[in-house]
């Protein structure tokens, strides 16, 4: 494969990410014929994704110091500092509402539990900037079969933890409905791409990124990837979220990429790679077609 560029020893992952031809397809989301291609190459930051020639893995050092994280800092490169007295061992995760299987699990049965896959995804923020992840992690839908919702659950809803001791922005942020809450259908919950991370770049991941656990919903915008979950909770009706409860003008419930509907302050036509001075062109579903079903009976001209 030809590389775009040559790669600085220093912005090669330590341990190269290779994922099987198969695995590679279901983690990337691709299931059209025309996206479908011959993936044999590991997942290297600096290097091209096979079939996406304009797709490249961002640098570990970018996605490590480039975070929103709001529980921190503001600052998106001052977030790892602020991050670094967040404890996140032990760490429990409450499951309850409509399921027939309540319970408190920790992260570490978590991992015992399921298997974890790698899956690079694209992520794009609604703020017009985007990366390419190679996460780790495991299938919503896993956790789903053991909890077995109930016939009257319609929707997730997740909570990150609310810590004001370790977590500065919760106390200068004091007026933001903390803690961080998030929803889905249940469908788009049992998606395949969507997943819950647990690691990045073959490494757990950092606390910046939303240790110790994550959901990752790669066709919709960054913010609808909760991080650092503590509560999940099964309901019936949509349930409230935290951006749309600041501003539902500008943070829909669905928030799903869109170039054709733009934020009330910038046009979403065209995004930002992280590492890269050009911009591209935005993709609908942030190029993840195999979920347009799942919004068929919805007007995608006005959808946020």
């Amino acid at each position: 494969m030809k590389r775009i560029q040559p790669i600085p020893g220093d912005e090669v992952t330590p341990k190269a990410l290779y994922i099987n031809r198969r695995e590679f397809l279901r983690a990337m989301g691709i299931t059209t014929a025309a996206l479908l291609v011959a993936a044999c190459e590991p997942a290297v930051p600096g290097t091209p994704i096979p079939g996406f020639d304009s797709d490249i893995v961002t640098a570990k050092e970018e996605a490590l110091d480039y975070n929103n994280f709001y529980e921190f800092s503001l600052s998106k490169h001052g977030v790892a500092e602020e991050a670094d007295g967040f404890q996140i061992s032990p760490w429990k995760i409450q499951i309850d509402g409509l399921v027939a299987n309540p319970q408190t699990i920790s992260f570490d049965e978590l991992l015992q539990r399921y298997d974890i896959d790698e899956y690079v995804y694209r992520m794009r923020c609604v703020e017009g900037w985007s990366m390419v992840l190679p996460w780790q992690g495991f299938q919503l839908n896993k956790l789903l079969e053991d909890i077995e919702p109930l016939p009257e659950a319609r929707y997730f809803q997740f909570q990150s933890v609310y810590r004001p001791d370790e977590m500065p922005g919760q106390v200068s942020l004091d007026k933001y409905p903390w803690p961080y809450s998030e929803g889905l259908r249940l469908d788009e919950a049992m998606h395949d791409l969507t997943i819950f991370a647990t690691g990045l770049y073959d490494e757990s991941l950092a606390k910046q990124n939303g240790a110790p656990i994550r959901l990752v919903v790669p066709w919709k915008y960054g913010f609808k990837s909760i991080k650092s979950i503590a509560r999940i909770s099964l309901v019936a009706e949509e349930p409230p979220t935290f951006w749309k409860s600041i501003a539902s003008n500008e943070y829909g419930f669905y928030a799903n990429v869109n170039p054709a509907v733009d934020h009330p302050r910038w046009s979403q036509a065209t995004e930002i790679r992280i590492g890269d001075s050009q911009r591209r062109s935005t993709l609908l579903f942030n190029g993840y077609d195999e979920v347009a079903d799942l919004y068929k009976d919805m007007d995608l001209t006005v959808e946020y």
